[in-house]
């Protein structure tokens, strides 16, 4: 892996004393405002660090656009327009994309901006698919050019139910400790049974009343050129020690998702549509979500370079246009997977994987198809 950056202020300095420095690649400046969307329990930052942030707080989307900024990335066009939205961290995607389509088209409207990409992290993937449908009916047009899920649940998580299964006095603690967290950093509203709820695959409890859970939602929420133009996922997994040190202690002590096995929707009845293929100590799930959940739409392929890393579809596995019923090849096949675990890829360290280069080329990937 390659170090991490910012080094601007190192490269002016030895250009200043004369020294000739390489030139920065950076990613071709986005059309349209880039709007970021957290997965749950995020809020605009994480522990005091920006959510979308490297393993410093850096924001993946700050261009260097200040005289001798050194906090920034400076991979990405000095130009660069992105907005990082923050919605109820612990609700369902009902009630999350509601919020951020609302906070979008207030952008929208402030910046002048007629279109927007999406990006969303885990929860934050499901989100936006919501949010581009509202903002579809209300505007009338299609204003989402692209809509791109990293590490996103699409066909729910096993450590949804895992964790609504371990009974009332669990969840209890469970949702209480996610409304006061929930409402220090955002503000009262917050429900953690019902967003656990929500990120199973069926309807968890058809006794409450209303019906939950990623199936439901995926049919009333599917991908559509109505809603964007283009749809795209990023794919995580990682076992062993590289694990977040808390998501390897589930994994291996309570609860694996072992993740990539093949069915019609939830047929082993673990929360997840498809079932696991009976050995869980490989690279199928990245601690949360399994690799048979995660793939909407293109599956795009991260490539790491000396220059700017780029992203690029994997036509190996085709396009997944009803998120409900993936072949058995997208659910199951290892193809394209970044090796790093569901909080790496916000920059939860400490790793060797570098979020500015990760999220320039997404950048540089939206820009060359918006």
């Amino acid at each position: 892996m390659k170090q991490k950056r910012p080094f601007l202020l190192a490269a002016l300095a030895a250009g200043s004393l004369g020294m000739a420095t390489p030139a920065l690649a950076a990613a071709e400046k986005t059309t349209y405002p880039v709007v970021f969307a957290h997965g749950m329990a995020g809020f605009d930052n994480i522990l005091g660090l920006d959510y979308w942030g490297d393993d410093y707080g850096t924001f993946v989307g700050d261009p260097c656009d200040e005289f001798l900024e050194v906090y920034c990335n400076d991979l990405i066009n000095s130009g660069q327009k992105s907005f990082v939205a923050a919605v109820q961290p612990f609700e369902s995607s009902e009630v999350r994309g509601l919020q951020l389509a609302n906070q979008i088209e207030s952008y929208m409207a402030t910046s002048g901006a007629r279109y927007v990409s999406l990006v969303g992290h885990s929860q934050g993937g499901i989100d936006i698919r919501k949010a581009a449908r509202l903002l579809r009916e209300r505007k009338g047009y299609t204003a989402v050019k692209a809509l791109v899920s990293v590490s996103s649940p699409h066909r729910g998580s096993p450590v949804a139910q895992w964790v609504l299964k371990l009974g009332n006095g669990v969840t209890g603690v469970v949702d209480a400790l996610a409304r006061m967290f929930g409402d220090v950093i955002y503000g009262a509203g917050n429900d953690g049974y019902g967003a656990a709820k929500a990120l199973t695959y069926n309807d968890f409890d058809a006794a409450d009343g209303k019906t939950t859970g990623a199936k439901a939602f995926n049919a009333a929420y599917p991908i559509s050129t109505n809603y964007a133009s283009l749809y795209g996922s990023l794919m995580t997994a990682q076992t062993g020690l590289s694990v977040n040190p808390a998501l390897y202690l589930v994994k291996e002590f309570f609860f694996d998702p072992d993740g990539d096995g093949y069915c019609v929707d939830d047929c082993d009845n673990d929360g997840a549509a498809g079932k696991g293929d009976g050995v869980s100590g490989d690279n199928d799930d990245d601690g949360l979500v399994g690799i048979n959940s995660q793939q909407m739409g293109h599956r795009l392929r991260y490539t790491e370079l000396s220059g700017l890393d780029t992203l690029s579809i994997d036509t190996s596995v085709g396009y997944v246009s009803n998120i409900n019923a993936p072949s058995a090849a997208q659910m199951t096949s290892p193809s394209s997977l970044i090796i790093q675990d569901h909080m790496d890829v916000i920059g939860v360290g400490p790793d060797m994987f570098s979020e500015m280069e990760f999220y320039a080329a997404i950048f540089d990937y939206v820009a060359k198809n918006d």
